[in-house]
């Protein structure tokens, strides 16, 4: 008989699930502002609304870390009742329902990284708006509440539309270094299972669950310097070699959108690494308490 029965859609996963698709959104669209910086020759000041959006949606990935808690105590009660009942045959199909819990929270992070990358132009009229509105009032907060203003709500709205395909095609990945390209994808994985990772491995062991949740804090730290070694400074580089002449604005709209490709990749690929970088960091809680 089935003594623990898990049920696969809650509210926690819905809202975790449409936090993601939000945050996910956002942080594309914060590679716009390199665009925006480009156009407008605002290169100091686009980078810092780059900087402030990036470490938005980042902090904002918290909230849907809080839905992961409730998701993950479920589970992993219900892991620790069949262990106390000696009903081990009836683990593997926990775990599965709470992996696949997971996995739906990572494809809404993808849903969420493909909405943002179709909104590039949007975000990149936004930016525009931002800094020009910044150059006025001198005031970044002030200049934050201006989006919220109805009108400049409804203008911003009016400049969505989908890239055109004749656009897409006319972005070259030539003069784009391909270590940039391959980093994001790498370091876009890393952000996509960090969290994720950590919770699944907190059910596959409960035993060391707490340990296995302190270990997300330091793989979302590795994918933050990677991103300051490797993506941000060679992407920053390409911007003020337009800026300054050395290579056409259309370098920079191709590298936005090979950024915004290989993030929806990494986001892919995440589902592939999720259960392996779980059983990673569940061995290394095992380590660290000295457990075999």
């Amino acid at each position: 008989m089935n003594f623990v029965a898990l049920p696969f859609w809650t509210w926690q996963l819905l809202v975790a699930m449409g936090i993601n698709v939000i945050v996910q959104a956002i942080q594309i669209g914060a590679y716009a502002a390199r665009l925006a910086g480009v156009r407008t020759g605002r290169i100091a000041t686009s980078i810092s609304l780059f900087n402030l959006f990036v470490t938005a949606s980042r902090l904002a990935t918290l909230l849907y870390t809080l839905m992961l808690g409730p998701l993950s105590d479920r589970a992993g009660n219900a892991v620790a009742t069949l262990l106390k009942h000696h009903m081990t045959s009836q683990i593997d199909g926990v775990t599965h329902v709470f992996a696949l819990q997971l996995r739906m929270i990572v494809v809404a992070g993808t849903v969420g990284t493909i909405l943002g990358s179709l909104l590039l132009p949007m975000f990149t009229y936004m930016y525009m708006r931002g800094v020009r509105s910044f150059e006025r009032t001198k005031s970044l907060p002030h200049s934050l509440i201006r989006l919220f203003d109805p009108r400049i709500i409804m203008d911003i709205l009016r400049h969505v539309r989908l890239p055109k395909w004749s656009e897409i095609r006319a972005f070259s990945p030539r003069h784009i270094p391909r270590r940039l390209l391959i980093f994001n994808v790498l370091v876009t994985g890393i952000y996509a299972i960090g969290v994720v990772a950590a919770y699944y491995a907190s059910v596959l062991d409960v035993s060391v669950a707490r340990t296995a949740l302190g270990i997300s804090g330091i793989i979302n730290g590795i994918g933050t310097i990677a991103f300051t070694f490797f993506v941000d400074p060679t992407s920053s580089i390409i911007v003020d070699e337009a800026v300054k002449g050395e290579r056409p604005h259309d370098d920079v709209k191709a590298m936005v959108f090979y950024l915004a490709l290989t993030a929806i990749v990494g986001w892919i690929l995440s589902q592939v690494l999720l259960w392996p970088s779980a059983a990673v960091i569940a061995d290394v809680a095992r380590l660290v308490n000295h457990r075999h």
